[in-house]
């Protein structure tokens, strides 16, 4: 049970950049859920741009560096991702690969995290999941098991106004959250 006197602050992101995107909708549903003792700030990865070593030699662009920050001073992250082609979105990979340098001192390392995802496909993004978590095995960040929040069929699940309203994809997503801030907190007494 976690000690809901102590305050998790998570940094969620979602991995695709459409206004309309069922993942930023699956996010703000998430802001709507949150446990006690829980924050959640929302990030938007548009700014940050496509990853090149000649950038980063030049000086890392101001959008990484708040991103990379706004990841330092977070205890935790939640990360809604689409599936394309059966993987994670470029712009998410790109966002992640900029996180990750420089090699060693990466704020991702060690740190919790939780992962959802929306599409309109029958698997709700269960393979995009499935790839992102390998790449968390690099970056040693340590994902929640379970539960796991698969948004199939995401047309019919939120309104017009971008509303999560399906009371059964609501409810996984406040048991992942409780999941999230209760893994965070044992890691964090470690």
């Amino acid at each position: 049970m976690a000690d809901t006197s102590l305050n998790v602050r998570v940094l969620g992101f979602a991995g695709s950049l459409r206004r309309d995107s069922y993942n930023r909708a699956a996010l703000r549903a998430a802001q709507e859920l949150l446990p006690p003792g829980m924050t959640l700030e929302i990030f938007d990865l548009a700014p940050i741009p496509l990853f090149n070593e000649d950038v980063e030699r030049d000086g890392v662009p101001m959008a990484v560096k708040e991103f990379k920050e706004r990841i330092a001073a977070a205890d935790a992250l939640l990360i809604a991702t689409p599936e394309y082609n059966y993987s994670i979105p470029g712009v998410l990979k790109n966002a992640i690969d900029w996180a990750s340098r420089p090699p060693g001192q990466s704020p991702l390392i060690g740190k919790p995290l939780a992962i959802m995802g929306a599409s309109s496909g029958y698997f709700g993004s269960a393979r995009a999941q499935y790839h992102l978590r390998q790449v968390c095995v690099i970056l040693n960040m340590h994902p929640v098991n379970s539960p796991e929040v698969f948004i199939s069929g995401a047309a019919s699940k939120f309104d017009e106004t971008g509303k999560l309203t399906d009371g059964m994809f609501r409810d996984g997503i406040s048991k992942l959250l409780k999941a999230l801030q209760e893994w965070t907190i044992r890691l964090q007494r470690a």
